[in-house]
C-alpha cells in the first residue's frame, strides 16, 4: 500500500511541478516547520477504524467501551445462530442403540 501512495504522490509532484505549482504561493516553507519523516509511519501501519455514527446511535452509548461491548454481544448472538447441529443419522429422530 505505501508503494502505490509513494507513486500517487511522485506523480502528483511532477505535474505540480510541470505547472510550477509545487507550493502555493502564500505558503512558505520555512514557516511549516522542520518535518520529521516517518512520524505517523507506527499508527499507520497499525491500522485505524475509526467509525462516524448517527446522533440517535451516539446518544445510546456513551463511550467508545459501550459500543465495543455491544457489537461483542451481538457477534456472540450472531455465531451462535449459524452453527450448525451436531451430526445426525439422517433419519431425524433419535439415535438408535445397535
Amino acid at each position: 500500500m505505501l508503494g502505490a501512495r509513494r507513486v500517487q504522490s511522485d506523480a502528483f509532484t511532477k505535474r505540480a511541478s510541470a505547472r510550477g505549482e509545487l507550493m502555493r504561493k502564500q505558503y512558505k516553507r520555512e514557516d511549516l516547520g522542520k518535518g520529521v519523516r516517518g512520524k505517523y509511519y507506527a499508527g499507520y501501519r497499525k491500522g485505524t477504524n475509526l467509525v462516524l455514527l448517527s446522533p440517535d446511535v451516539a446518544a445510546a452509548f456513551p463511550t467508545s467501551e459501550a459500543v465495543n461491548e455491544a457489537l461483542r454481544g451481538l457477534l456472540r448472538v450472531a455465531e451462535r445462530s449459524v452453527r450448525l447441529p451436531t451430526r445426525s443419522n439422517g433419519r431425524g429422530g433419535r439415535h438408535r442403540a445397535v
